[in-house]
């Protein structure tokens, strides 16, 4: 029998401004994580340097944030926009 990837959602999630949770899958959850992982140190690099958007981990913050919008438009409503 296969799985259904929602058969697979056994991580949560929860959105840092209102805490609404949801449930995504471990690979979700990796790309989840690293959004935020990124961002914090992207933001470190720009203030290092002075310059808001200068660090080229944004391109990471980014890819992982589009990842949820072509895969999972619930996660991405609720955790990322």
């Amino acid at each position: 029998m296969e799985l259904k990837q929602e058969d697979n959602r056994t991580e949560e999630r929860r959105n840092r401004f209102n805490g609404e949770s949801i449930m995504l899958t471990p690979h979700e959850a990796k790309i989840h994580d690293e959004i935020f992982y990124y961002e914090y140190l992207a933001t470190l690099e720009d203030k290092k340097v002075g310059i808001d958007g200068h660090s080229k981990l944004w391109d990471k913050v980014r890819k992982g944030i589009n990842y949820f919008r072509q895969h999972n438009a619930e996660a991405y409503m609720v955790l990322l926009d």
